[in-house]
């Protein structure tokens, strides 16, 4: 039968997060602040912000020297030449381009706007600064769910939440970047429907649907909640990785 309540669990109390900071570390005592703990099954959901932050992924623009390239599209999106310098070196392609607009293939394979470089929620009072993502989501995930298990011997999932815009749909939500411990895509091809009726295509993204849950506590703009804990759900198996999530260039119609 499946699950009919859950909860989402915010973890306040996280400090500004600095390059080669812990973040198990920060997690826990955070914990250990709102009296809460870790249980089995539990799904931990992380800002990427504060991933990206203590792997040392912001850069100052004023490091960054724009190619003609960038210096040219740049003129063409009224953007930073800088920030699009960063843009392309994390991108595989340039998909659209307007005024205001750039969307790209990441390396990792996600399209988004601008590479999913950020420049809100940073502290810019020495300068302009730009917010990558993570270098391997996946990775991280994986390194984060090992260490969170290691202190406190439970079985628990991580997913590394992004903001995120969708075509054809107003407003942002939110999307798993990285994932490690849960079932990513539930593939249900080949079982039925409730009148036996066999099913064709349908895959439950539940990495995707576990960031949007944890985004109603974690926000989007100055609640500095950064982590949330996801409570409740039978979503534990064989670890998948969140890069299964992004659809083959082959099956790409809009190419």
């Amino acid at each position: 039968m499946a699950d009919t309540r859950f909860e989402v669990i915010g973890v306040p109390g996280l400090p500004m997060v600095e390059p080669g900071d812990s973040l198990v570390d920060l997690i826990q005592q955070a914990l250990r602040d709102i009296s809460e703990s870790l249980q089995d099954g539990d799904v931990v959901c992380v800002a990427q912000k504060i991933v990206s932050k203590a792997e040392g992924r912001l850069i100052r623009l004023d490091d960054v020297e724009p190619s003609t390239a960038a210096v040219e599209l740049a003129a063409e999106t009224d953007k930073d030449p800088r920030l699009v310098e960063l843009i392309l070196s994390e991108s595989d392609e340039v998909l659209r381009k307007k005024p205001g607009v750039l969307i790209v293939r990441h390396k990792r394979g996600f399209v988004m706007a601008n590479a999913g470089i950020d420049q809100s929620n940073v502290d810019h009072a020495g300068g302009d600064q730009a917010l990558l993502l993570p270098t391997d989501p996946d990775a991280s995930a994986a390194r984060l769910r090992e260490q969170l298990q290691s202190l406190s011997s439970v079985s628990v999932g991580v997913v590394i939440v992004d903001s995120a815009n969708r075509p054809w749909r107003m407003g942002t939500t939110s999307i798993a970047i990285g994932a490690a411990g849960i079932v990513v895509l539930d593939d249900r091809r080949g079982g039925e429907d409730v009148y036996g009726r066999e099913l064709k295509v349908t895959m439950i993204n539940n990495a995707d649907a576990l960031a949007t849950a944890a985004t109603m506590v974690l926000g989007e703009t100055i609640e500095k909640i950064p982590v949330a804990i996801v409570r409740g759900l039978n979503l534990a198996g064989d670890s998948q990785n969140a890069s299964i999530i992004n659809r083959p260039l082959a099956e790409d119609l809009f190419r």
